[in-house]
């Protein structure tokens, strides 16, 4: 007999304050042994739904005083604002997470006195806790929105609202576990909140195989296509969200417990679902690289996932990625702290840049739309003042924002991406306010460039290269946006394509990931260009930039100038590919630290 999804109805539920507190006591059960619920109280309490304004109309919510489960799901509206905050809030605690495993451990940021750039990271770290945490809490959310969509939905609710608001749900369900099974390999499958709280095994359940949570994922994704429309309101999740998330899982899943090869099979699917993306969602590459990450275009069509902040008196809905990596001083709230972390010497390698020189060679525009160096200057950032100059902001040459004053980054470069800019840039941007550490710039999960590069690595498959067009033309379409006069390519090779993935999605929280499925079948190859990577900083730049910046020009002194000459190089082995699992969790359920067991997935259905 098959494990349907809830069902056990969750029982009655009291408006405000109870209301409240019995939806938390439902999600905490489960919950308590991933995280400290002073930490995740904040997010549950929005599957009730708080009140709050947003810049765009799909992340609104009901205000807490007006309804219950019970009086809520009534109409169609009610039903997709049930499901908004899962585009933001419950996500809030990975973002330092997102950045630090997905940029810092494979070398394309330095963040000096970080355990994810050495390799040391514990089971007690607070960004892992968090991280951990907050994928949880997706879970939790997804399955609780689920159940009352199941079990609350008004009789006037279309069905098609029903089905479309809960396979946005199951994409969001199947991108937590995606991370969950890439960061800490086999991980539980809680499927049922309620059940699992009857039952009360939340504290015993063991984890379920890597094999088992891909093909979990899979299942799910399976059912949210199903039930998601070809088309979605502007930002919202729809089927081919979906199809490239799914290509993406089976590309990953295609090395996963093989050797020097990957499986044929879960390759085909995986270039079979990217090409239905690209032929049939409509979707375009915008032409401007840039623009992709500017609040104006926050729901872009080349954006087929994306965490939605917004800026509101509501703590977790909104970014704050820009606190910590923009340079000192960048905004008006005194809220940014990361000039002295930048992307690293090894990522400047990759692009042909070189902080050394004065000047810049802007072969690829993604470099400069990822990495301030010395003399760019920014159209879109501080459009109130003509333009951002860094260098100039850096030595104070902006009355309004006095930089630091000297040159802090260890790299020679700062962050671009993730960063909206001052007031000004905001307003422009959004139409409305940012906050102190709040802007309103969604984070984009999932990229229409990021599937055609799946599609081709998945065409060239275990032979390494590949003459086929479609594959080239895929491949030829992301490194012609950016490096403009390109000559498509007779054949592509996986170097090629590993490469560009690189470049063109750098500093978006993906890079360690695609280590981590490279490691499933070439463990060695994927240890080596890590050890081999320049992951440390330079000395002296402080004193070149401002001579240079103050005179005009300046010399390079090799002897007061240079890389570092003894770099830590990280002790890296096959264990480092998965990051421990925290310590409040073995705590609460020693389980965690056991053996996997196999779980039969044909347990487990959403119908």
């Amino acid at each position: 007999m098959k494990r349907a999804l809830y069902r056990k109805s969750p029982g009655a539920m009291y408006k405000n304050s109870e209301f409240h507190m019995t939806l938390v006591s439902k999600i905490n059960v489960v919950h308590m042994k991933y995280r400290n619920i002073k930490n995740w109280l904040y997010g549950v309490l929005l599957v009730a739904g708080m009140g709050l304004t947003s810049c765009e109309d799909f992340l609104d919510r009901p205000t807490e005083d007006n309804y219950n489960t019970d009086n809520f799901y009534q109409t169609d509206e009610q039903c997709f604002q049930a499901v908004n905050p899962i585009y933001n809030s419950p996500w809030y605690d990975f973002q330092r997470g997102f950045f630090k495993i997905g940029e810092v451990l494979p070398g394309n940021y330095y963040w000096g006195g970080s355990p994810y750039l050495t390799f040391t990271t514990n089971s007690t770290d607070e960004d892992l806790v968090n991280m951990s945490a907050s994928l949880w809490s997706v879970n939790a959310y997804c399955n609780t929105v689920i159940e009352n969509l199941n079990t609350k939905a008004g009789s006037d609710v279309k069905q098609s609202t029903i089905n479309t608001c809960k396979g946005e749900c199951l994409v969001w369900k199947a991108m937590a576990y995606f991370y969950l099974v890439r960061c800490f390999g086999a991980v539980p499958i809680i499927h049922d909140n309620t059940d699992m709280i009857s039952d009360g095994n939340y504290n015993s359940i063991y984890r379920a195989t890597i094999e088992n949570v891909y093909d979990y994922i899979i299942m799910t994704l399976e059912q949210a296509i199903e039930w998601l429309p070809e088309s979605n309101d502007r930002g919202r999740i729809d089927r081919y969200s979906a199809y490239g998330l799914l290509a993406k899982v089976y590309l990953t899943k295609s090395g996963y417990g093989m050797s020097g090869s990957r499986n044929a099979d879960n390759l085909a699917k995986a270039a079979q679902y990217a090409k239905k993306v690209i032929d049939e969602s409509g979707r375009e590459l915008m032409p401007e690289y840039s623009d992709i990450f500017r609040i104006a275009n926050n729901f872009s069509d080349e954006s087929l996932l994306a965490w939605h902040w917004t800026v509101s008196s509501y703590w977790t809905s909104q970014n704050t990625l820009q606190s910590d990596l923009a340079i000192t001083g960048f905004s008006e709230f005194g809220d940014t702290w990361g000039g002295y972390a930048g992307p690293s010497v090894d990522l400047q390698d990759a692009f042909g840049e070189n902080a050394l020189s004065l000047s810049r060679n802007n072969v690829d525009v993604r470099r400069k739309a990822t990495m301030m160096m010395y003399g760019d200057v920014y159209e879109y950032f501080y459009t109130d003042l003509g333009g951002f100059d860094y260098i100039r902001f850096v030595y104070g040459d902006y009355e309004e924002f006095p930089g630091p004053g000297s040159f802090q980054s260890p790299t020679g470069a700062n962050e671009v991406k993730h960063l909206v800019g001052n007031m000004a840039d905001h307003r422009a941007g959004s139409g409305t306010e940012m906050a102190n550490m709040a802007t309103s710039l969604s984070t984009h999960i999932l990229r229409l460039a990021d599937v055609y590069l799946i599609y081709a690595e998945a065409v060239i498959g275990n032979n390494g290269s590949t003459t086929d067009a479609s594959a080239i033309d895929a491949f030829y379409k992301v490194r012609r946006r950016s490096v403009g006069a390109y000559e498509r390519p007779s054949s592509i090779s996986w170097e090629d394509v590993w490469k560009e993935r690189r470049l063109e999605l750098a500093c978006e929280g993906d890079r360690w990931y695609d280590y981590v499925r490279w490691h499933y079948y070439e463990p060695q190859n994927a240890i080596n260009e890590l050890i081999s990577q320049r992951r440390s900083f330079y000395n002296g730049l402080d004193t070149y930039y401002k001579t240079a910046y103050e005179a005009g020009s300046a010399g390079l002194d090799p002897a007061t100038t240079y890389y570092d000459t003894d770099p830590l190089i990280p002790n890296i082995t096959n264990n480092s590919f998965q990051l421990p699992f925290p310590a409040t969790d073995l705590t609460m359920n020693p389980n965690l630290s056991k053996d996997p067991q196999h779980v039969d997935i044909s347990e487990y259905t959403y119908n």
